[in-house]
């Protein structure tokens, strides 16, 4: 080593230990950090401050492993808008937000908390989450900010990998663009919440591998996981949240779960000995775990060949395009389905479960009540236990086609497919065949009495109808044209408890002065919100009466759709389309939720409730006016479009009314 050699050797020594010497455990709102100078430093493995990836001149704040040579980022703060020089700057402002600042003061990143602080400092724990926090307060609830929230392409233990369900954040990885450029690259993981929630990895909007449903135990898809001396996992799904995450059995073991810039998911553990990552699993395996390779009604095999075969009872939809091996237009029936004559179900054994974002699912059911339900269904084309712990519990139903199923050697699940009588066998035909007989023989011998309780069932049924009608028309004038205004879908009662699970609080959305909104689901698959009149609701039957009278025969996208309405006795309910985002009111007067949406949404919102206030004054067949018009009152579909709810105050006018009085004061 010559001498130059040597001195730049020593120098980069004494400055590593001169970094090492001034890490400090939290920065205030009266301190900073600059490039070189200054860096946080957990008490464990994990240190904070500013980098350059690979040779880039680009500055980026970032949290890597203090001990881990080379350098691991695990997360980035300014990933899409970098430092151009060494100038950056870390600062904690007095309002409690985190900000980098470049050498002309100028704002690079923020970490946006919109809670009030008292004061503030930010402090990198020993899990390596960045957090902000008020004084001394150490309550994770009571955290103003913190970097777990906010992943990059880095699970790490402790982190939540999917969604709060009260205020719509959604943590999910999102890959580097190159390993040495950490902006946002085109693939993405995470949770996807509809029917029984999975993992999905998509490369901008297309799906390429998903993680099948869990099933207690594992994510289906996932057959490699299971209880092991590294880490625990587990996934949490109730009324606030659905996420996964796992936890370090041994606190000095170093794991990673890492979305690659070139899409593929891969768990890694450190190797001291070697001082090396090495790969312990990796989500997308073979090309059995590309999405829908062998299209609907199939099943993949890594080992057959050819890899695409079709499901028991089915064919090849497009023989010559299957016999090129082009499986994508999937499988068809050989029979198809007769629900009136009756249907069974064949055993599909080992398998990943087919795509569950059509699907509906009770964790309080068991597998006979499962395939009843199933059964009575003709929509449902295939069930199964949604728990397979302890021998199995709860209830998984598929709506629709079948896709991307792949057999496993280990782990798989079953579940059954809906087959027409004739393609299940001898012994399944002669068991359907049973049970017609007996059936018959059944019917022959009490049919006299089912009649007579049938036609006594029908007469009581229609009475009550009349009397709901009667009860809905008794107060007021105008009897003729209301009765012609009700002519809306009438539920059954036992059709709303099933759908709500008795009302259960878990379903519960919220309250109004009508009284509790509940969210259900119906036997084939479809979203409803319940309004349920409460018996201590200031409003009452008029209320009741007026929300069917005007918005039943409305019809507009800013409108909210009402669906029909159930009167049993002394219940009296209004059953609506289900709006997954809940109303503005959650939004706008939410500090992190505000955030959500931007100006351009906002003026959609503000557009769509516009239109749907013109479309009630002059467009409509009755001319109305809302008079309760507030934002706890405009709902939000899934694509952020307004409708507006809550008609129960309106008043409508005749065609050439433009002014009327009213003796009351209503509304907003």
């Amino acid at each position: 080593m010559d001498l130059f050699t040597e001195l730049v050797f020593l120098f980069s020594y004494v400055i590593s230990i001169l970094r090492i010497s001034t890490a400090v455990d939290c920065i205030t709102a009266n301190q900073h950090i600059k490039d070189g100078e200054t860096i946080i430093s957990a008490g464990g493995n994990f240190e904070l401050g500013f980098f350059h990836p690979g040779t880039s001149k680009n500055q980026y704040l970032g949290i890597w492993y203090k001990k881990v040579t080379p350098r691991t980022v695990v997360w980035v703060a300014n990933r899409e808008l970098p430092v151009t020089d060494s100038s950056g700057v870390l600062k904690v402002t007095h309002q409690g937000s985190l900000v980098i600042l470049d050498g002309s003061n100028g704002l690079i990143w923020s970490s946006n908390s919109s809670r009030s602080a008292r004061n503030p400092n930010a402090q990198l724990l020993d899990s390596g989450n960045l957090v902000i926090k008020s004084g001394n307060d150490s309550d994770p609830d009571n955290f103003l900010w913190q970097s777990f929230d906010y992943p990059g392409d880095t699970l790490l233990p402790g982190m939540k990998h999917g969604r709060n369900r009260m205020t719509g954040l959604d943590r999910y990885l999102s890959s580097w663009k190159s390993n040495d450029d950490p902006s946002k690259g085109d693939f993405t993981y995470g949770l996807d919440p509809s029917g029984s929630p999975q993992l999905f990895l998509r490369s901008g909007s297309t799906v390429i591998f998903r993680s099948g449903p869990w099933n207690g135990i594992r994510f289906n898809g996932f057959p490699e996981l299971r209880p092991n001396p590294v880490f625990n996992y587990s996934f949490v799904f109730n009324e606030k949240e659905m996420y996964f995450t796992y936890k370090l059995v041994n606190s000095s073991v170093l794991s990673r779960l890492v979305l690659n810039p070139n899409g593929n998911v891969q768990r890694f553990i450190w190797i001291g000995r070697t001082k090396r990552w090495n790969v312990y699993s990796t989500a997308y395996k073979d090309d059995c775990d590309s999405y829908a390779l062998c299209g609907a009604y199939s099943t993949c095999n890594i080992h057959r060949s050819p890899r695409c075969g079709c499901m028991e009872g089915f064919v090849p939809k497009f023989p010559h395009q299957w016999d090129t091996m082009d499986w994508s237009n999937g499988c068809v029936r050989k029979t198809p389905l007769d629900c009136q004559k009756g249907d069974g179900f064949a055993k599909c054994s080992g398998v990943k479960l087919p795509d569950t974002r059509n699907s509906w699912f009770n964790e309080s059911m068991n597998l006979k009540e499962c395939a009843s339900l199933c059964l009575r269904n003709c929509s449902c084309s295939a069930y199964t236990n949604s728990d397979i712990k302890g021998g199995g519990s709860g209830c998984l139903l598929w709506f629709g086609d079948l896709i991307d199923v792949k057999e496993f050697t280990e782990n798989g699940q079953d579940f059954y497919i809906r087959m027409a009588a004739s393609e299940l066998g001898q012994d399944a035909i002669s068991k359907v065949t049973k049970r017609r007989w007996v059936i018959v023989s059944t019917v022959s011998v009490v049919g006299m009495i089912l009649l007579s309780l049938v036609v006594t069932l029908y007469l009581l049924k229609k009475r009550l109808k009349r009397k709901g009608t009667t009860e809905l028309n008794n107060e007021g004038a105008e009897s003729n044209e209301r009765q012609e205004d009700l002519e809306l879908p009438l539920f059954d009662l036992d059709t709303i408890l099933n759908a709500t699970h008795n009302f259960s609080r878990n379903n519960k959305l919220g309250e109004g002065g009508f009284g509790p909104v509940y969210k259900g689901m119906l036997q084939d698959g479809k979203e409803i919100a319940v309004k349920r009149l409460s018996k201590e609701s200031k409003q009452g039957l008029d209320e009741f009466k007026n929300e069917v009278i005007h918005i039943s025969k409305l019809q507009h996208r800013n409108l909210v759709k009402l669906l029909g309405c159930c009167i049993h006795g002394q219940e009296k309910m209004l059953i609506y389309e289900y709006m997954p985002n809940k109303s503005l009111n959650f939004f706008i007067f939410d500090g992190i939720q505000s955030m959500v949406l931007d100006w351009p949404k906002r003026f959609v919102i503000v557009n769509g409730i516009a239109r749907g206030l013109l479309y009630l004054h002059q467009d409509s067949r009755l001319r109305i006016i809302h008079r309760d018009l507030k934002a706890d009152n405009v709902l939000l579909d899934n694509e952020m479009n307004p409708r507006i709810s809550d008609f129960g105050m309106a008043r409508s006018f005749g065609g050439n009314e433009t002014q009327a009085r009213t003796k009351r004061v209503v509304g907003t």
